[in-house]
C-alpha cells in the first residue's frame, strides 16, 4: 500500500467554502530522485560557521512534516549536553535554502549505523564542540541528512526515524512507502493519515449534497 503525503487544512472547515477546503487535502506524489553528492560528510549544519544558527533566518523553508502536519520536534537537548539537533539548533528537522545537505530526516541512530556512517567518511561519533556538534551514541534522536539516511537504506543499515518530526523535503529523496517501514511512529502517522481521508470523503459528500 501506498502512502502519499497530505498538505495541511489551510482553511476553515464551512459549508460556504468546501471548494477550498478541498483542495487543501491534495495528495500529489512525493517527489523521487537518485541520490547524489554523497562525498561529502555533513553534520547538521554549515561546515564555515562556528555558532547555531536561528530558526527565524529567512531562507528557512515552512516546517512541514512528511505527512503535511506541523513539524514536531526531534530532540532540543541530546544527552543533557544542552545541545540541540537541527541544522538551525532549534531541536527541529527543519531546512532552508541555505542548508544544503538537507538535514531533514529525525533519525534514532543505531550503533550499526553509526559504524557505516564513519566507514563512508561521516563520522557522527566524535564530538565537535565548534559545530555545536555533541556527538552521537546509539539512541541519539538527530537530524540527519536526507542523502544520507538514503544511502544507508540502500546500504541495509538506516537507521528508524519519526515521520511527525521529519520534514517534507525528505521526499524529495525517499518515497513515504519506504520511511513507513523504518518509523517508530507508523502506527500514529497511519491514524492521522485514515483520519484525513475520512475528512475528505465526508467533505466530497458535502460538496455533492451542496450541487
Amino acid at each position: 500500500k501506498k502512502y502519499w503525503p497530505v498538505w495541511p487544512i489551510l482553511v476553515q472547515a464551512s459549508t460556504s467554502s468546501p471548494w477550498l477546503l478541498l483542495s487543501s487535502l491534495r495528495r500529489p506524489d512525493p517527489f523521487f530522485a537518485t541520490p547524489t553528492n554523497l562525498s561529502t560528510p555533513y553534520l547538521s549544519r554549515s561546515s564555515t560557521s562556528t555558532a547555531p544558527l536561528q530558526a527565524e533566518h529567512s531562507s528557512q523553508y515552512v516546517s512541514r512534516n512528511v505527512l503535511g502536519g506541523d513539524l514536531a520536534c526531534c530532540c532540543d537537548d541530546v544527552r543533557g549536553t544542552g545541545i540541540a539537533t537541527g541544522y538551525y539548533r532549534d531541536g527541529r528537522c527543519s531546512t532552508g535554502a541555505d542548508d544544503q545537505g538537507r538535514h531533514t530526516v529525525c533519525t534514532i541512530v543505531t550503533k550499526e549505523f553509526l559504524e557505516y556512517s564513519s566507514s563512508v567518511g561521516n563520522d557522527l561519533s566524535t564530538p565537535m564542540p565548534m559545530y555545536s556538534f555533541p556527538g552521537l551514541k546509539p539512541g541519539d534522536q538527530w537530524c540527519l541528512c536526507s542523502l544520507r539516511w538514503r544511502q544507508a537504506y540502500e546500504a541495509g543499515v538506516a537507521p528508524g526515524l519519526r515521520l511527525m518530526a521529519t520534514h517534507e523535503k525528505t521526499l524529495e529523496h525517499t518515497p513515504l512507502e519506504v520511511l513507513m517501514e523504518y518509523a517508530v511512529d507508523a502506527a500514529e502517522a497511519r491514524e492521522a493519515l485514515e483520519n484525513l481521508d475520512k475528512l475528505r470523503t465526508n467533505l466530497e459528500e458535502q460538496l455533492r449534497r451542496d450541487l
